[in-house]
């Protein structure tokens, strides 16, 4: 590591560098004050080697990445925020794992999509080439080019409205088969609670997820009751959980 950071007990934060040679800042970035830690570091770099030399910046998890759009005219469009900030710093190249939406890259310069990828073949692996599911039509398209390079079967679910009522439709059987939903990020998780229970509904014998990004910010008591395991990496945050298996991404070497 080429810097150290420092947040005093007002909260601000200070950088110092260790090797002013080429920098890369790792970070999950999944808050306001790692983005400032950026800033701080790449202030310090800047002012120790006159801009010259190559400032790569690798975020994990972006803060306000599904806010990427303006919900409403009387509101601030957070993720063009966020990225403007970052466009400010001024890095030479900034790598962002697995983002939500297109929106992210689109809006943040010199950007570099890290791919999801190899975690969700670890965990297609370790269930025995179970069926990829994508959970909406959103992740369709994306779920479809990972089960296509992983030679998988790959069954899609919709959310259609019936008699004004909302209800999940499979595009496939999945009696007597292990399903992986595939997804970015998960929250709460009633989205894949509900469609577990569609699933296993539906004849599933085991259910399981995969996402990069998981939050899981109101605990697992629902979510261990509908799925059998999840699979993330620890983008957001470490878990430990007998639900959960981890994947490191933060210690690799990009």
């Amino acid at each position: 590591m080429s810097y150290e950071t420092q947040k005093f007990d007002d909260g601000q934060v200070s950088a110092k560098l260790t090797n002013p040679n080429n920098l890369h800042v790792k970070l999950r970035g999944n808050s306001y004050e790692d983005l400032f830690k950026a800033a701080s570091i790449k202030e310090a770099w800047d002012h120790q080697t006159g801009d010259k030399g190559q400032a790569e910046l690798t975020l994990y998890c972006l803060i306000a990445q599904r806010s990427d759009r303006r919900f409403n005219e009387n509101e601030s469009f957070d993720l063009k925020v966020v990225a403007r900030f970052i466009n400010q710093m001024g890095f030479d190249r900034v790598n962002l794992l697995h983002p939500h939406s297109s929106v992210t890259p689109a809006l943040i310069e010199k950007s570099r999509i890290l791919s999801h990828l190899e975690y969700v073949k670890k965990a297609y692996h370790d269930l025995n080439n179970p069926v990829l599911i994508s959970p909406d039509a959103g992740a369709y398209k994306e779920a479809h080019g990972i089960a296509e390079t992983l030679g998988a079967s790959l069954i899609p679910a919709n959310k259609v409205r019936v008699d004004g009522a909302p209800k999940i439709e499979l595009q496939g059987d999945v009696t007597g088969k292990t399903c992986l939903i595939v997804d970015d990020i998960a929250d709460g998780g009633r989205t894949f609670i509900r469609l577990a229970h569609r699933l296993r509904e539906s004849g599933a014998e085991k259910v399981y997820l995969y996402v990069t990004h998981a939050m899981f910010h109101y605990g697992f008591n629902e979510v261990e009751e509908a799925l059998d395991g999840v699979y993330c990496t620890n983008s957001y945050r470490d878990l430990s959980h007998p639900l959960i298996r981890q994947y490191d991404v933060l210690g690799q070497n990009l």
